[in-house]
């Protein structure tokens, strides 16, 4: 369960994330730690990698802003992080810059008599999945598709 002041927090970070190009995709207050951490994962809007530079610059603007709505009375780190890659699909920006990946798609009903398919990923459209398999494309209706994942598992595994 998330700490009660995560949404407040979210509600200040999100305006200093937008002005630096930035997004926040998480956020977590840790108090079983001393002093508490408050640990903002963001993600740069403009690049497919989240620099050191981007938390620097997110750390001290929302810093001031944290300090001046004084949110946390007591003592605390601020820690800015990116969140790393995820394993799952979600965006058009996710299908673009995995592209070639091999991925495993999760149906939420048999599709050709399979539920899970592995291939690498071609692309995305607005009523389909397109996979290569093993030199084959195929087409997965999107309607069906649950999730869509990163695999380090070969096509033949």
């Amino acid at each position: 369960m998330a700490h009660p002041l995560i949404p407040q927090v979210l509600d200040l970070a999100s305006p200093v994330a937008q002005e630096l190009g930035l997004e926040v995709v998480g956020a977590v207050f840790q108090t079983n730690q001393s002093p508490p951490v408050l640990r903002l994962d963001v993600r740069n809007c403009h690049q497919e990698d989240t620099g050191l530079d981007d938390c620097e610059r997110m750390s001290q603007a929302l810093a001031d802003v944290l300090e001046t709505h004084a949110l946390i009375p007591d003592a605390y780190v601020l820690e800015i992080s990116s969140p790393g890659v995820s394993p799952i699909l979600e965006t058009d920006r996710d299908f673009v810059v995995f592209k070639g990946f091999m991925v495993e798609v999760e149906l939420s009903e048999p599709y050709k008599d399979r539920r899970t398919w592995l291939g690498q990923l071609i692309r995305r459209d607005p009523e389909q999945i397109y996979l290569n398999l093993k030199g084959r494309s195929l087409k997965l209706p999107r309607a069906l598709v649950a999730t869509v994942q990163l695999s380090d598992q070969s096509p033949d595994a």
